[in-house]
């Protein structure tokens, strides 16, 4: 039995997709998100603490069933800078013929002294599947997902995990 957080993630995604009696697919995306809209709250207690609530965009490219989709995120990022943060929000994911899918997020955001002193920080966490719509609508799966800065305010949004198409 995994002992670990995602390791426990990966199980259960396995288990759903062999107790429907179908295959799960394997899903390796990433995709650079770049902002569209942000709407940010500065903690004034000199914290650093701020809440920034966005809406980025980009296309997904990897292996699966959503590579080449067009991805949106409606995030919400808790971040105190030099602790810890705790991002979660829903993916939009639309196919080239339209259909969608819904992901939920969920990621914990830590920050890592590093040798020279500066601090690194790590981002991982899971999603899942929630809904769809044409051929993604019965869709399930689960996985991991990763966040690493790609510029000043892009993201580059790493996915892994399972897919089990719904049965016809």
């Amino acid at each position: 039995m995994p002992s670990s957080f995602f390791g426990r993630i990966a199980l259960a995604a396995t288990l759903v997709a062999s107790s429907i009696g179908a295959v799960a697919e394997p899903l390796r995306i990433s995709a650079t998100m770049t902002p569209k809209e942000q709407i940010r709250l500065d903690f004034k207690d000199g914290s650093g603490h701020y809440v920034l609530m966005v809406r980025r965009e980009g296309t997904a490219g990897g292996l699966g069933l959503f590579d080449k989709a067009h991805l949106v995120e409606y995030g919400r990022h808790d971040i105190v800078p030099g602790v810890a943060g705790d991002p979660s929000g829903y993916l939009v994911v639309t196919a080239d013929d339209g259909a969608i899918a819904y992901l939920k997020w969920t990621v914990r955001s830590i920050f890592l002294p590093t040798p020279d002193g500066s601090v690194l920080l790590d981002d991982n966490g899971f999603w899942e599947v929630v809904s769809g719509t044409g051929k993604f609508r019965g869709l399930k799966g689960a996985g991991t997902m990763h966040i690493k800065s790609a510029g000043s305010s892009d993201r580059l949004f790493t996915f892994n995990g399972d897919l089990v198409p719904a049965r016809p």
